[in-house]
């Protein structure tokens, strides 16, 4: 079934995935995903960054993407992060997630090697040329060194299942550019909660959250005044989740929302090396987010 490109927008969490004992913990992840659809999540992204993607087997991506649209059952898309510094791995990656029955792929510039921006072309180009899932673009210059730039994104978006983009650059003024560039069609997500409002307001039509794991109905109410026009309760529901939006990024995400997963009983807090566990003073700064935002007592 082909994938009505309307549907990728609104409140989309980057889903953690839960660890027990060394492993995936997967009844914890189904019900986990279960939950966000319940609380209004518009699509999910599962084995992206802040699902501590570099560190599963492709045996735990496997199980992970399958798992959640086993549950999703089609009430919304899936996107899977198949993202590689690879080209070749994210091929196979992304031929997996099609297989897995995903609705489209989230796929990452290539970090550490440093491409060009005709390397970068090359790269998701024979990822495109190799499946027939719709493409998001992941833009994200902070963990790759790699930025796509805007004519090389128009330069892609003519490629037919590129159809858009997580932005996590934090600077406004692409999202204008690249809508003049690579036309109103394509479809600009924000990948950074803390200027997703300001995306909005230049085009972007949703956001591939971190917040939106912790507080979803919140993140979904909203996206959906940002899609009705209706800045004014934008804002008021902005200003509200700010304080969790800066303090999820106290220390390397995911480590402080998975915490405050944690303690709402969704999963265990653990993350896997290089990242460390979280520290007590950071631990306090995300109950006390939470608390001010009224997801704890």
């Amino acid at each position: 079934m082909t994938l009505d490109l309307a549907r990728l927008h609104g409140s989309i969490p980057a889903l953690i995935t839960p660890f027990r004992d060394g492993k995936v913990d997967i009844k914890a992840f189904e019900s986990f995903v279960d939950w966000q659809i319940s609380e209004g999540s518009h699509c999910l992204v599962p084995c992206g960054t802040t699902g501590e993607s570099p560190t599963l087997s492709e045996q735990e991506f496997a199980a992970v993407v399958g798992a959640a649209v086993k549950v999703a059952k089609g009430r919304v898309p899936v996107i899977a992060g198949t993202g590689s510094n690879s080209t070749l791995h994210a091929i196979e990656l992304t031929q997996l997630a099609q297989k897995l029955g995903a609705d489209a792929a989230l796929v990452v510039a290539p970090y550490y090697n440093k491409p060009t921006q005709d390397g970068l072309y090359l790269h998701f180009e024979a990822i495109a040329k190799a499946t027939r899932l719709p493409i998001l673009l992941y833009n994200v210059p902070p963990r790759t060194v790699a930025d796509i730039m805007p004519d090389t994104m128009a330069r892609l978006a003519k490629i037919p299942n590129i159809v858009g983009v997580k932005d996590a650059t934090a600077n406004l003024a692409r999202a204008t550019q690249q809508r003049l560039l690579c036309g109103q069609k394509f479809i600009q997500i924000s990948g950074e909660d803390g200027t997703a409002l300001g995306f909005n307001a230049h085009g972007g039509v949703g956001a591939i959250s971190v917040t939106a794991n912790v507080a979803p109905r919140l993140c979904s109410a909203f996206q959906v005044a940002c899609a009705k026009g209706d800045y004014a309760t934008a804002r008021e529901l902005h200003d509200k989740l700010m304080p969790l939006h800066d303090t999820l990024f106290c220390e390397t995400s995911p480590v402080p929302v998975k915490y405050a997963v944690s303690l709402l009983g969704k999963c265990d807090e653990a993350c896997r090396l290089p990242l460390a566990p979280l520290s007590e003073t950071s631990k306090a700064k995300v109950r006390a987010a939470m608390t001010k935002v009224g997801l704890l007592n």
